[in-house]
């Protein structure tokens, strides 16, 4: 169900000043420990946040603590189809002062407001000191999230998305139906068939996914693994003859071999509705394996399972023996429109997101801040997952590079939205591949 939240928090409280140079009553400088008003205590900023499996709650106590901190007051909104509750006001030229929405979502929404330049330059909030704290947003950040595509779309070296809940990607499945059967993890591609040529055998499909947007943490990973880092930055620049390379087509290949060993149900139930039910088939051990995300427990939390059921995650096997296994590092990010009305009061409360307060917030709701040192507080099944990359695997980062609009063109639509179609038949892999290397000419010649 939908489920909106929509108030205004009305505390006003003592907090440090965040501007160099200010002097306090006794000529001293300000610190992180004084007590003195925000020039923007009083102000009410509009925050709109999609609801994930992390749920809104802690959305409203992140609120209500920025408050207490800063006097700023909050007119937070959530929802599960954020889009469409704020799409029609910003239309209208009524923008939210932080939009808190990831890329790679149906609707494209920050991809837009990318493509049409508007959004705001956060640069300056790394230099800013965390409200009530004496370090500085970038030194509260691990290193290399701000060093991204997914931050800093335009390639110009400033950041205009702030990285926010991060999560290992992967594929997710039943640890204890392998562990029952006797079958090992693949580490390799060569052994993944064969575990699905067994696991057929038994009426079981080796994959399943929930929607086609859930392939590009699993190809980013994939271009990694059978390119490198060169491979995937020229790729996913849309490099002239890139896609017709050994290592693209061993990507289409693996993904078109994968499309035969997919459960045939999944392309019905991939939708933003029924997606879950796509989740629910690793469960009930009618697939093994699914692209994801660490989320995917507390999504699930409540859903029936087989016997025996525990989480297992790996990294996507090597392309080949002795290669490298890649895990991509997925995030969600937030953001300020260039139209929203009160600019510095939105920096400070994106600045407050990194605070000790907030991620220990969110971290109770299992969002996990890219914070430097938060992997050490983590417990449960978060151990396994946020290790990972202490497990041999590789962490890939980035994605394709912004292009102006082009009508009918999306990243989504041309690279991961086919694989229903492999999966049913209705597309081969070569009309796959004829449609990349048409549309990422288009992408080339209209890169930012």
């Amino acid at each position: 169900m939908k489920k909106k939240i929509l108030c205004t928090m009305m505390s006003m409280v003592m907090v440090a000043s965040l501007f160099a140079g200010c002097g306090t009553d006794s000529g001293k400088e300000n610190s992180a420990s004084d007590t003195s008003k925000t020039k923007e205590a009083g102000t009410t900023i509009s925050v709109a946040a999609i609801e994930t499996a992390y749920g809104s709650e802690m959305w409203q106590k992140v609120a209500d603590a920025f408050t207490e901190e800063t006097g700023i007051k909050v007119e937070l909104t959530t929802d599960k189809k954020l889009e469409d509750v704020i799409g029609p006001s910003m239309q209208g030229g009524e923008y939210p002062d932080v939009i808190h929405l990831a890329t790679g979502r149906e609707a494209a929404l920050t991809e837009q407001f990318i493509k049409g330049h508007m959004i705001t330059d956060i640069t300056d909030v790394l230099s800013m000191k965390v409200p009530r704290e004496d370090k500085l947003v970038s030194e509260k950040i691990a290193g290399g999230f701000t060093d991204t595509s997914l931050t800093n779309p335009y390639g110009d070296g400033k950041t205009y998305l702030a990285p926010m809940f991060y999560s290992p990607c992967g594929l997710f499945y039943n640890a204890g139906l392998l562990e029952e059967k006797g079958w090992d993890v693949p580490k390799t591609w060569d052994e993944m068939w064969e575990l699905g040529d067994k696991a057929k055998e038994e009426g079981i499909y080796l994959f399943t996914y929930p929607t086609t947007g859930y392939f590009d943490a699993f190809f980013y990973a994939l271009m990694y693994s059978a390119g490198g880092p060169e491979f995937f930055d020229k790729a996913t620049n849309y490099a002239e003859g890139i896609w017709e390379t050994p290592e693209a087509q061993t990507c289409f290949d693996i993904v078109a071999k994968l499309a035969e060993y997919t459960n045939p149900v999944t392309p019905a139930q991939a939708n933003d509705q029924d997606f879950t039910q796509n989740q629910q088939l690793v469960l009930d051990n009618k697939a093994i394996f699914m692209p994801n995300g660490t989320w995917i427990v507390g999504e699930m939390a409540e859903a029936p399972r087989a016997d025996g059921f525990k989480w297992g995650m790996t990294a996507l096997p090597a392309v080949k023996d002795g290669g490298d296994a890649y895990s991509y590092t997925w995030f969600e990010q937030a953001w300020i429109p260039s139209g929203a009305e009160h600019q510095d009061a939105a920096k400070l409360f994106i600045s407050y997101l990194y605070s000790d307060k907030a991620c220990e917030i969110f971290a109770k709701a299992g969002a996990i801040q890219p914070v430097l040192g938060i992997a050490d507080k983590l417990s449960g099944d978060n151990v396994m997952f946020y290790s990972i990359y202490d497990n041999g695997a590789k962490a890939a980062m980035g994605n394709f590079a912004a292009f102006e609009a082009i009508p009918g063109v999306e990243v989504r639509t041309v690279f991961f939205d086919p694989v229903n179609s492999l999966v049913s038949g209705d597309m081969d892999e070569q009309a796959w591949i004829d449609g990349i290397i048409s549309a990422s000419d288009q992408m080339r010649a209209n890169l930012k």
